[in-house]
Order: structure tokens, then sequence, then C-alpha cells
């Protein structure tokens, strides 16, 4: 389906976020609109064009021919003309899922674009009435009425779902911007670096193009155009959540996918890597690992992160195919918990002729970040299960057992279900890293690490780029509680945490609040001098809000004034 755009104001604009030559665009730009049956009609298809431009064309194109396999065709669209409630509807709401347009299904989604019951009209009447489609006009009370039966039953409500937060005040010596609002829902940032250059990730495997300077944002790689998919896939969707990129600037990117060729049902996961065009962007990305374990029908967290350590080494963070070790109860997949070589962390050798991967440490549930210091110490975030058991910051070591499924944060033997399993005998478990506040958690005594539920996500330490007081620690973000629990509303924030080793030489960590409220913030990168871009998954600063509407892009960066 189509995703709501940046604004285009010019077709030479539109020339440069779609790479096509500046004449095409412009010719596209002033196209003869069809023959209108009044001048009613033909100004409302005037307003609707240029509608269209501003938020429909970089997924639909000039000529509504849509992207083959990706974004589905509006020139002579069954689908589009068959039904125009349905049509209404989808301008109100947006849509999901699967859909077939002549002759041939398309699987996505449309997020809601923002318009007025006078602009819906509007722009559906020129889709409706070009490229060899012809229909009525359709008014705005028709809208309205059409709108009242949707979950945005009017127009102030949508705004309402629909609006940004502001942006919260920055800590001193910093300034922080918006760089660009999202066409889809990221989950993850890459880039070589420089800050010239952002790659963004999102859920389906789409990849997208910013320019932090500019807020400019084209897309780079269609997931639907990459992925693989096997004629025994269960119906479950490919997920990607994982992706980085090397010193050559190839990006890898992890998916997973549930399959069932044989029983019980696997997962398989593939990391992507691609080439560069003669420009220096990603492309052409192809399977360059595989493997696969069996799956669950609920909890699969697999790969969810993936980085080059300082060792040249790819790490990737499989995660836990279960919440705290029960089996499933069907059938059709492995009973038990866990396998040897989930919940935990690999480690991929790049050079291999056929890449192979060693589970590096095990026992952690769901590592959603990770990042190593300038000792090449690893340090990674830890989702936590749906008992109400803090969320973790660990230091990561090789060969070490970080306790799933036996035991959560530091509570020992406490067992956070009656179905936890007992450990192994002489199994020895490493700690997380305790809070000492006086935020993300703490309560007036230390908590191992973050409040239940928060979703600790991305993580990054702060070289020399930054001023005293900065260097040396660590941001990371929170993307808020999933779970309704009497601690509603935590995360929703990027946390600071300042690390120092104890009388013991354990680790424990001073943690402070340094942007909140966000809006669901899922991952945060370095790239430039002094300078962080933080990736909002959503628009909702808290657990009432839509998760659906995608998100921005914020920069901090230390205020050189």
């Amino acid at each position: 389906m189509i995703h709501p755009f940046q604004c285009i104001r010019s077709a030479a604009l539109a020339a440069v976020l779609t790479g096509a030559p500046a004449s095409i665009a412009a010719d596209a730009a002033v196209q003869p609109l069809p023959a209108a049956g009044n001048a009613d009609k033909q100004a409302q298809m005037d307003r609707g064009k240029q509608l269209y431009l501003k938020h429909c064309f970089i997924c639909h194109q000039f000529n509504g021919q849509g992207i083959p396999g990706v974004y589905p065709p509006l020139a002579k669209s069954d689908f589009l003309m068959a039904d125009q409630e349905r049509a209404i509807r989808i301008g109100c709401e947006g849509i999901f899922g699967e859909i077939e347009v002549n002759g041939k299904k398309f699987t996505g989604a449309m997020p809601v674009v923002v318009l007025d019951d006078q602009e819906v009209a509007d722009v559906l009447t020129h889709v409706r009435n070009s490229w060899g489609n012809e229909g009525v006009a359709i008014a705005a009370d028709e809208v309205t009425a059409v709108r009242a039966k949707t979950r945005f039953p009017t127009f102030e409500a949508l705004q309402r779902a629909s609006s940004f937060p502001p942006l919260p005040k920055p800590p001193e010596g910093f300034a922080l911007r918006e760089v660009v609002r999202l066409p889809n829902n990221g989950v993850r940032l890459t880039s070589d670096g420089t800050g010239k250059i952002l790659y963004v990730l999102c859920a389906d495997g789409d990849v997208y193009r910013v320019v932090p300077a500019t807020g400019e944002i084209r897309p780079m790689l269609w997931g639907k155009r990459y992925l693989e998919h096997r004629p025994d896939d269960i119906g479950a969707p490919v997920f990607v959540l994982a992706m980085t990129m090397d010193k050559s600037r190839r990006l890898y990117i992890a998916s997973n996918q549930l399959n069932g060729e044989k029983k019980p049902v696997q997962n398989i996961v593939t990391i992507y890597r691609t080439t560069t065009n003669v420009n220096g962007d990603p492309a052409d990305p192809k399977p360059w690992f595989q493997t696969s374990y069996p799956g669950s029908p609920s909890y699969m967290h697999a790969v969810e992160h993936i980085a080059f350590g300082p060792d040249g080494f790819l790490y990737a963070g499989n995660g836990a195919r279960s919440d705290g070790g029960k089996a499933s109860g069907d059938s059709n997949y492995l009973q038990g918990g866990e396998t040897p070589v989930t919940a935990c962390l690999w480690r991929i050798d790049p050079k291999g002729e056929v890449p192979e991967f060693e589970v590096y440490a095990r026992g952690i549930r769901n590592a959603y970040g990770f990042c190593w210091n300038d000792r090449g110490e690893m340090f990674a975030t830890e989702n936590g299960p749906d008992a109400d058991a803090p969320e973790e910051l660990n230091l990561i070591e090789k060969g070490k057992h970080y306790g799933f499924p036996y035991t959560f944060s530091n509570w020992g033997t406490r067992k956070a279900y009656p179905f936890t399993p007992d450990p192994p005998p002489g199994l020895e478990f490493t700690e997380p890293i305790a809070n000492l506040g006086p935020d993300g958690g703490f309560n007036g005594e230390p908590i191992y690490t973050f409040d239940p539920h928060s979703s600790p996500g991305g993580i990054a330490w702060l070289g020399d780029d930054f001023p005293e007081g900065w260097r040396g620690t660590f941001l990371l973000t929170r993307l808020g509680n999933f779970l309704k629990t009497p601690r509603d509303n935590v995360g929703y924030d990027v946390l600071h945490a300042r690390l120092q080793k104890n009388a013991r030489g354990q680790y424990e960590a001073k943690i402070s609040t340094v942007l909140a409220p966000l809006g669901r913030p899922i991952d945060l990168h370095l790239s430039g001098k002094g300078t962080v871009y933080v990736c909002e998954y959503s628009r909702g600063t808290n657990s009432a809000a839509s998760y659906s509407l995608p998100g921005r892009i914020i920069e901090l960066s230390v205020n050189k004034k």
C-alpha cells in the first residue's frame, strides 16, 4: 500500500526524491487532466492533483502505475473503482493487510494521511478520474458520513491521533531538532558515521535514505522485493528489526520468518547483505547468512539487533522463543522452552566463505540494543518478561550466562512463574548492572536495572566528541510499556547512564532522564561529531496511544555556539 510522504513542494524536488530526471517530473506535473464534466469537477480535480503530488506519488508514481509487487496501481484499478465507500474509508483511516488489484495481490500497510473531508474528496475525485479511471465527483459531506464509521470518526479525532508531540527541552549544552517525519514505522538507524546520510529500516524491510542537513527522505530498498518468501510460510509476516553497516558502506539486514515446511515449525533467520551503487548507496540485497531453529507461535523474539564489534565480528542478538520457558501447547511447534541457540548472543565471522555463528553469551531474553565502550567492553539492554521483573542493562562477557529463563534481574531463586524451570546444577548467573538512580525506575534503593515493561532499546557509547560529563557514558532509548500494569506509562524517553565500578569491581549506573516524553523512541545512532539521532517508532507518548502512525527522527547535538 502507499505511505504518506513528506511535503513535495516542486516538481524539481519530486525528481530528487524519486530519482527521476527533473524534466520527467516537470512534464508529469503539467500533464493535462482528463476532461471533466463541469467547471466544479475540474477545479476539484486540480486541487486533488496537488494533494496527490504532495502525499501519494512517491508510492503510486506520477502516472498512477504504482511499483510492481510493492505498491498497487491506481491507474485502471478495479479495486479503487469497485467500491466508492471503501475508497473513502481508506482515505480516512488507511488500510492494512492483503488486497487484490487487477488480479495481483499486494500485502502491506497504508497509514492514514491527515486530510480533511474536502481534501479526501478532492484527491479521490482526481485519482478516480485519471489514468483511464472514470467516476463521479465525490462531495465532502459523503466523506463526512463515511468517516463517522471509521476509527477516526471526525477530522479532529484524526488530527489528535496524528499529531506529533512537542519536542522536549534538551539538556544544557545540547540542541534538539526534528529532522524528518517518517512515512513508515522506523525500527533501526545506521550510517557510515559521517553524519551526511542516515539509513532507516522499517519493520516491513523497507529502507529509507535521509539527509539530516535538509530532511530529504527517499526510499532506497523495498522489503517486498528482496525478502524471501517460501511456499510453506504459515501466514506469519516476515519481521525485520535489525540493520547495520560495514566499513564498505554495505548494509546488513536481518529478517525472521516462521516456516512450516517441516515440523516443528521453524524460524528462518536470514541476514541480507547489499552491494553499493555508483552513488555509494546500498543496493541489491542478497541472502548472506541463513540458519533456522524451532519457532514459536507467540513469543518469537528472534534476531532483533546486529552490530559489528571492535574485533571485526558481526554480533547478533537472538531472542527467546518463550516468555519464561513455558511450552506452547501447540503440537505444530517444539514443546518446551528455549533451544541451545535462542535467548543468546551470536558472533559471526564476516570473512568466512560460508558465514557461521558461535554462541557468545547465554541467558539473554531479548537484547534489543548493544554497543561497546572504548575498552572493548560490550553492554546490552534486555527486555524482561510479562511478569513484573525489571528490564536489564548487562555487561556482556564471553561464555557467561545472564539468567533467562531461570531468573530475572537480581531475583536469585525467586521464580517469575510457577512453570519457571529449575537451573541446571552448577550454572552460575551474572546479575545485571544496578541502577542507583535518580531515574529509570529508581525508588530510593537500587533496582536491577529499569522499570518493568519500559522496553529499553537502542544504546550508544559517547566518545570524545561530547563534553565533559558526557564523554565515556551511554545514552539509551526506552520504547515504553506494552502491558497495562500499575506502573503505566513508563519509558517513552532517552536515558543517560554513567557507569562506574564499586568496591567489588562490579559496574553500577547513575541513571538520569535526558529527553521525555518522546513518541515510542526505539533506536538511537551516533553519526557525525557530537550528534545522536533518535528514531521514534510512532507518535504516542503513553500506553493509551496508537502504535499505527509512524514517528520521526530527531537530532540531539552538542550546542557549538
